[in-house]
C-alpha cells in the first residue's frame, strides 16, 4: 500500500488535530471527512477532496483503509460500528465509549470484521514518556512501585463534555482516561491487572467544586492497586487554572522519574501586551509565558497517528495500551472508580 486513505469522522478540536497530523506524514492522503457543521472550513483548512453531511454515505462512496472517529463520545459507538461493517479500520478517540457494554461490543464487531480498532492514547506517544520507556528499560529506576499521574486544567468548552449522559462521565472520565490508559501500559502491559480501585469524585452539579452547571463531576481521583503491588494514583480535574497540565512522576526501588507535559517549553516569553496562543486552555496569554514549541507533537498525536497508519500499511497489530482491549480496561477501570466514589468502598476485580 503506498497511501492510506483517510476519513474523518468530525469537525472540531479532535479533528483539527488528527488533520496536522496526518498531514505531516507522506504516506497518507486525507481522502474525506464527514461533519454536520464547520464542515467547508476544515476542508478547506487541510485541503480535504470529498465532503459529506452522513457519515455512513461517505463510508459507501469513498475507497478508505482508516478512518479518525472524533465526535462527541456517545457518537463513539455507532460511528465505529458503521466503520467496521463497511469494512475500514478505525481509530477512536479516548474514551472508547461511554457504556462499558458499548466498547464491549464495539471490540465484537471490529474483530468480527477484522477491522482494526486504534484505541487513541497519545500519551504512549508522547517524546518524553517514550524517553522514559528508554530509562526504565535500561533499569535506571529499579522496580516500578508507584506512580502518579494526571491531567487537569479549568475546565471544558464543549457541552457534550459537561453533560454526563453525553460524556459517559465528567473529569475524571473525560481527563482521567489519559493517565488511566497510560499506567494500563506502563505498568499492566497487558499481563498484570488492576485489582483494586478507590474513586472519589464531587458527583456534579451543585455538588462540583466550580462547575455547577455540569452533571459530570469537576474533580475526580482514584487509587489503583495492580495485582504486582504497584500502586497508582490518577487525577482529572476542571478546577486547575494555568493552562492545560499533563504530568507523570514514577517511583521506584532505585530512584525517581518526573516528566512536565504541558508546561516543559524550552521557551520563556515576557509579553504585557500578551500573544495569541501559548498552550492549551491557558485563561491569559500575557506576561511570562511558555509557549509550547509543537503541542501536538509533544502530546504523542503525530507519532500515535504516524503509528496507527503503518499498522494498516504493514498489516500489523497495535500493542497493548492503543487497542481496543486497553480501551476497555480504561473504561472498566473509570466506573469502578466511579463506584467507589458512589459506594465509600473500594471495588475489587480484575481489569486488563
Amino acid at each position: 500500500m503506498d497511501k492510506v486513505r483517510i476519513g474523518i469522522v468530525g469537525s472540531r478540536f479532535a479533528a483539527d488535530f488528527h488533520c496536522d497530523s496526518y498531514r505531516r506524514n507522506p504516506h497518507i492522503q486525507l481522502a474525506a471527512v464527514a461533519a454536520i457543521d464547520n464542515l467547508e472550513p476544515i476542508a478547506r483548512k487541510w485541503d480535504i477532496p470529498a465532503t459529506y453531511a452522513d457519515y455512513r454515505a461517505m463510508f459507501a462512496a469513498e475507497r478508505l483503509d482508516l478512518v479518525s472517529v472524533c465526535v462527541p463520545n456517545f457518537l463513539h459507538h455507532d460511528v465505529v460500528i458503521a466503520a467496521s461493517e463497511a469494512g475500514i479500520h478505525v481509530v477512536c478517540e479516548k474514551p472508547l465509549a461511554t457504556t462499558v457494554a458499548d466498547a464491549r461490543e464495539m471490540i465484537a464487531v471490529c474483530r468480527k470484521n477484522r477491522t482494526r480498532l486504534f484505541y487513541a492514547e497519545d500519551w504512549c506517544f508522547s517524546p518524553a514518556l517514550r524517553r522514559i520507556d528508554a530509562l526504565l528499560q535500561e533499569g535506571a529506576i529499579g522496580d516500578i512501585l508507584y506512580v502518579k499521574a494526571k491531567e487537569v486544567h479549568s475546565g471544558t468548552h464543549s457541552p457534550f463534555a459537561k453533560d454526563r449522559k453525553t460524556c459517559g462521565g465528567g473529569s475524571l472520565l473525560h481527563l482521567g482516561a489519559h493517565p488511566v490508559g497510560y499506567l494500563l501500559y506502563l505498568v499492566g502491559k497487558g499481563v498484570n491487572p488492576v485489582v483494586e480501585a478507590v474513586g472519589k469524585t464531587t458527583g456534579g452539579l451543585e455538588r462540583n467544586l466550580v462547575h455547577k452547571d455540569n452533571s459530570g463531576e469537576d474533580f475526580g481521583m482514584g487509587i489503583l492497586r495492580f495485582e504486582s503491588g504497584t500502586y497508582g494514583f490518577v487525577e482529572g480535574n476542571y478546577i486547575t487554572l494555568g493552562g492545560m497540565d499533563d504530568k507523570v512522576e514514577i517511583y521506584g526501588t532505585e530512584g525517581t522519574i518526573k516528566a512536565d507535559l504541558t508546561h516543559s517549553s524550552s521557551i520563556d516569553l515576557y509579553s504585557p501586551k500578551g500573544v495569541s496562543y501559548t498552550i492549551e486552555k491557558l485563561d491569559h496569554n500575557r506576561g511570562w509565558l511558555k509557549p509550547a514549541v509543537d503541542e501536538y507533537y509533544n502530546l504523542g498525536y503525530v507519532s500515535e497517528l504516524a503509528y496507527f497508519a503503518d499498522c494498516v500499511r504493514f498489516d500489523r497489530e497495535p500493542f497493548y495500551g492503543v487497542n481496543g482491549d486497553a480501551g476497555l480496561a480504561c473504561l472498566e477501570i473509570i466506573h469502578a472508580l466511579y463506584e467507589s466514589s458512589d459506594t465509600g468502598r473500594t471495588v475489587c476485580g480484575r481489569w486488563i
